[in-house]
């Protein structure tokens, strides 16, 4: 039992770090696959629905880091990383509960397991986020 607990903390860890480096294009994705299925759907066909989900994520990380560049209102920009911190932390809510499904036999185990991953990899997206830097150029 001990074994299988520490490798759930253990990939809390490595899930908290994979979320945590994709979190800017976590919302993103999630508005193309959207727009994406609902192109098909359609009937725009696989090509058509894909050109159309990709220009629907990049229009929205360009909206949403257009105004999150050009808003100085700290409470405005702290809604901003929210709304693009959120799909990050259900992201880790889902990835780590289906990493652990079989690992941890509680479901209480499980779900406490799942809630502290996503409140960590959902706070460690927001500190991502709240870095200014994070939408200029590095060299």
């Amino acid at each position: 039992m001990i074994p299988l607990l520490m490798l759930a903390i253990i990939l809390t860890g490595v899930m908290a770090v994979l979320v945590y480096r994709v979190a800017v294009y976590a919302l993103p994705a999630i508005v193309a696959v959207a727009v994406t299925r609902f192109a098909y759907a359609t009937g725009a066909g696989i090509v058509g629905a894909g050109i159309v989900g990709l220009l629907g994520g990049v229009t929205v990380f360009g909206l949403m880091a257009f105004l999150f560049a050009r808003l100085r209102s700290p409470v405005l920009r702290l809604a901003v990383a929210i709304v693009f911190a959120l799909p990050a932390a259900v992201a880790g809510y889902s990835l780590l509960h289906g990493i652990i499904r079989d690992a941890v036999p509680s479901e209480v185990g499980r779900q406490i397991f799942c809630i502290a991953g996503g409140i960590f990899v959902g706070c460690s997206a927001l500190a991502r986020l709240a870095d200014p830097s994070m939408f200029r150029e590095h060299r």
